[in-house]
């Protein structure tokens, strides 16, 4: 299994790169962070210096979407940055949430996401790609390989994922709904003419390491307000008996709105809405031997990577206890020599 840190680009910029820097010393394979460009600083600049001072880690955006930039853009800027740093990029996408609603804007729908997925994969990939009625490359691109990861909740959504993401991100880490969801888009992969195993997966939420309950809860609450922002659009569409599990939609009953000056923050005045259990049941808290537990779970599952969010007062010590105690127990064994 791969492991992900999730950061914000709250300035300074040069705090973000120290996290970078610190999440590769520790064993994480990628730093992701939040593109939301009025809330916080612009991510692809700050990627481009993670970048130069790392040496193996992955970047990319969890999540861009199809609206806040024009298409080709996007594509340039990961085919650029491959170039500059060897494919060391990846690509996070979804409808748009805070990006789009701080400007008054909507999330796209999917047959827009659809589109934008496949017109920045081709041409960060060195393709070709009809693009406004014209046939578009990049003729100074070469070999650079991006990947398109979607982030989804609602069943259409994760259909369209199974049928032409590379990978999934769900954003939760609650058990019952990954193994529906992961189930669902495998199954979209199938009847699509995949190989269901060829799909890519990752679960994103909250990791605190410690042992004080309420304070761990009180930091990540705010995930399950994010979380519920997405919920809510579910619910207006499909209603309350939709497809999608109980334990998803029931909680945010008493959600009454949201104010996305403090998305993503601890201490979010707007998340009191979010019960106890559905912070345990969404996050990943606890003593090291919890976390261990949750996320051999999802291995088992056949999930790839655990990208965890680090919007709390504990990131260095999380990210240590990460790569000390948690990423090995999640590894195959390896010994050095065995006796015939």
């Amino acid at each position: 299994m791969d492991f992900g840190a999730v950061l914000q680009t709250h300035p300074p910029a040069s705090r973000t790169v120290a996290l970078a820097k610190l999440a590769e010393q520790h064993g994480f394979s990628h730093v992701w962070t939040f593109d939301s460009h009025l809330l916080w600083q612009e991510p692809y600049v700050i990627y481009s210096q993670i970048l130069a001072e790392t040496h193996k880690i992955k970047v990319g955006p969890m999540v861009t979407n199809p609206a806040t930039r024009d298409w080709t853009v996007t594509a340039s800027i990961f085919a650029t940055l491959n170039e500059m740093y060897g494919n060391r990029t990846i690509c996070g996408i979804g409808r748009g949430d805070s990006a789009v609603r701080v400007t008054n804007g909507a999330p796209t729908n999917l047959k827009t996401l659809r589109e934008s997925i496949h017109v920045i994969r081709e041409l960060a990939n060195s393709r070709g790609v009809e693009y406004n009625g014209a046939q578009l490359q990049f003729p100074w691109s070469h070999d650079s390989e991006l990947e398109v990861w979607v982030a989804a909740y609602g069943p259409l959504a994760l259909k369209l994922t199974g049928e032409v993401g590379d990978g999934f991100i769900l954003q939760l880490a609650d058990l019952d709904v990954a193994e529906w969801m992961i189930a669902t888009v495998r199954k979209a992969a199938k009847a699509a003419g995949r190989d269901p195993d060829a799909v890519k997966f990752c679960v994103a939420a909250p990791m605190y390491v410690g042992d004080g309950w309420e304070h761990m809860r009180d930091q990540c609450r705010w995930f399950g307000g994010m979380v519920g922002n997405h919920v809510a659009d579910i619910v207006a569409k499909y209603g309350e008996d939709s497809a999608v599990p109980k334990a998803l939609t029931d909680y945010i009953k008493g959600r009454e709105g949201y104010d996305y000056n403090e998305h993503g923050q601890a201490g979010n005045t707007h998340t009191d809405f979010v019960p106890d259990e559905i912070v345990d049941r969404f996050c990943i808290l606890g003593p090291v031997e919890d976390h261990v537990a949750k996320l051999k779970e999802f291995k088992n599952m056949g999930v790839d990577q655990f990208a965890g969010y680090l919007q709390h007062d504990n990131k260095e010590e999380t990210l240590r206890v990460y790569g000390e105690t948690v990423i090995p127990a999640l590894r195959d064994h390896i010994i050095a020599k065995r006796e015939n």
